[in-house]
């Protein structure tokens, strides 16, 4: 065991990270997500591969088990919002990347018209402005549930010219 203070890196990183193809895409999808670095696109990444790594190894499970297992993985991602209920095995093996980035609490507040771009969604999430429920949420890498999509509310501060000043 290890100090519960520090916890286990969530991620794992490419296996050759010098191929340029592969920079090109991490580039594009870094800029395309508004992204801080590399590092949160290998959380999702890893997060991919575990849900990847799942679906393969209840392909190798008895049939009785193999359907409960398939059920509560399809549950799950349904849940989050990454397939549809009626989803078979295979659906899970052709996720993307760009689904679970499109997930991003982030990503989101742009879909949802509440930022303009990436990096002011993140700016409004970092600040403290976002809201999912009654509860703030401060991580731009949160994700979103398909019944919290539409609890997000933005609590924007107004600009200094519209403020009232007290005298």
């Amino acid at each position: 065991m290890g100090d519960p203070k520090k916890s286990r890196r969530r991620w794992e990183g490419p296996r050759h990270p010098w191929k340029k193809e592969n920079l090109e895409k991490e580039l594009a999808l870094v800029g395309k997500y508004g992204l801080r670095n590399k590092k949160e696109l290998w959380v999702a990444n890893s997060l991919l591969r575990t849900y990847r790594d799942q679906a393969t190894s209840i392909l190798g499970l008895e049939e009785s088990e193999r359907v409960k297992k398939e059920r509560e993985l399809i549950k799950k991602l349904s849940h989050l919002g990454l397939l549809e209920e009626d989803a078979i095995l295979d659906d899970v093996l052709g996720l993307s990347i760009e689904d679970i980035l499109e997930r991003r609490l982030q990503t989101m507040l742009v879909k949802l018209n509440l930022a303009k771009t990436p990096y002011q969604a993140r700016q409004l999430i970092v600040h403290g402005h976002v809201y999912i429920g009654n509860r703030r949420v401060s991580a731009p890498g949160y994700l979103v549930t398909k019944e919290e999509e539409s609890m997000i509310r933005c609590e924007a501060v107004l600009p200094l010219e519209t403020q009232v000043k007290k005298v």
